[in-house]
């Protein structure tokens, strides 16, 4: 399987996320909120690289959906370590992805793989997640003075987490009680 320049831009991505974890960790806002900024560009550069000259893989697919996921979550978990963000949320975000992807595995071990497809709300809460993430890094890293804004994001982003997971569980009951053709049974000669 080749790697094209998008999916290269993704590997970026993914490779940035313990740089960023340990910015954070190591107290330093600054530099962790730059390479934030800078992941959300290579994710707008590779999508439009991959879109506007057809490079779209299924592999960068993947790749972006878990470089999104992994730089978020790794976001939350260090924001929520130095108290920067509360850790309900932290748990929340973490929890709901975590069953999200338990919820797929299941599905494809009991050979009734569903597809990803994002709702709206789903689309929301990824919104919410980021734009919180960069109001505290910003906050952070330059004392802007947005603790009205980073409370009440909070708390539309817990609404919207728990929302999400909801619709995903329902999709996922709706999905695995359907039922599936019985596999065809050859002749035993």
């Amino acid at each position: 399987m080749n790697i094209n320049l998008p999916n290269f831009i993704t590997l970026g991505r993914v490779f940035s996320v313990p740089f960023v974890f340990w910015l954070l960790l190591s107290g330093q806002p600054k530099a962790a909120f730059v390479l934030f900024v800078l992941a959300g560009i290579s994710d707008a550069v590779d999508g439009f690289l991959a879109k506007r000259f057809q490079m779209q893989t299924k592999l960068g697919a993947y790749l972006d959906a878990l470089a999104d996921k992994l730089l978020i979550v790794s976001i939350y978990i260090a924001l929520g370590a130095r108290g920067q963000l509360p850790l309900w949320l932290v748990i929340a975000v973490v929890s709901r992805d975590l069953a999200i992807l338990a919820g797929f595995l299941l599905a494809w071990m009991l050979n009734h793989p569903a597809e990803v497809k994002p709702v709206l709300i789903s689309k929301l809460n990824t919104t919410a997640q980021i734009v919180l993430a960069a109001v505290v890094l910003a906050d952070e890293g330059f004392a802007i003075g947005l603790e009205t804004l980073r409370w009440a994001l909070a708390w539309l982003t817990g609404a919207l987490t728990f929302g999400s997971l909801a619709g995903y569980s329902k999709a996922w009951f709706a999905h695995m009680t359907q039922t599936q053709p019985a596999p065809a049974v050859g002749k035993v000669q």
